[in-house]
């Protein structure tokens, strides 16, 4: 399968200014897409990227939201559905953390849910009421390997992206055939997330010891995600394409 053209196509990408999300931004936007780029916290980043799409020949307008947060996704949603709704979504905010089960507060724990599971539940729920309204529209939710596979010391990280399948799958059902609602569960990617600040020397070696022998490029998971959303993919729902070197080879 290729990926085609997104021309006219409205998207928001989260977590768009680094990483994986920066990669789906510029892949979709070079494809014809206006392309919504969210972000908290990285406004220099966020207007690099912009800057870089625009000069190109693209359309990007950066938009700051925390996920987490209900009042600010309602009203990120409001902005950037003033003039219609969105053609696509791609859920790709998310934190990590590295910790003992034993040692996970119940902060520890909300926070990563508010984020990586919740906020995922929040783009999605808005998302829906436009396209659903529209008829039409494709999301992709980025969950990852370790939702399938589970890791000690991720348990709440872990518990998340398998509530992101979870999510997906369901929405998928319930929103098909008029929209389509997949996901990507990356392996290890070589972004910020995989480093020593979020992850120890022990399980990153652990990382790359997996049949592809290293770590994925965040455009690799990118191609994936646009895939998912272009008609190239028209028969794709409820799946969770496995962009993970090996790291998972389950059904």
């Amino acid at each position: 399968m290729s990926i085609q053209d997104f021309k006219g196509q409205r998207m928001l990408v989260t977590g768009a200014a680094t990483g994986i999300g920066r990669a789906c931004a510029q892949m979709l936007a070079g494809r014809g897409a206006e392309v919504w780029i969210n972000h908290l916290g990285q406004a220099d980043a966020a207007a690099v990227l912009v800057d870089e799409i625009v000069s190109a020949g693209g359309r990007a307008i950066a938009i700051e939201a925390d996920v987490s947060d209900p009042d600010a996704v309602a009203e990120m949603f409001a902005c950037i559905t003033a003039n219609g709704p969105l053609d696509g979504l791609v859920n790709n905010a998310g934190i990590i953390q590295e910790q003992a089960f034993l040692d996970t507060s119940e902060a520890d724990w909300r926070q990563i849910m508010a984020v990586d599971l919740d906020g995922v539940y929040r783009c999605c729920r808005h998302a829906l009421e436009g396209m659903s309204t529209a008829g039409r529209g494709a999301i992709v939710n980025i969950s990852s390997e370790l939702g399938h596979l589970g890791r000690e010391n991720y348990v709440a990280y872990c518990t998340a992206k398998a509530g992101v399948i979870g999510l997906t799958k369901a929405l998928a059902r319930e929103f098909a055939p008029a929209i389509r609602v997949n996901g990507v569960a990356p392996g290890p990617v070589d972004t910020a997330m995989v480093s020593v600040e979020h992850m120890s020397q022990e399980w990153i070696a652990k990382e790359l010891a997996i049949p592809a022998g290293r770590l994925g490029r965040p455009d690799e998971i990118a191609a994936a995600g646009c895939v998912l959303l272009s008609p190239a993919a028209s028969f794709f729902t409820g799946q969770m394409l496995g962009a993970n070197g090996g790291a998972w080879m389950g059904g």
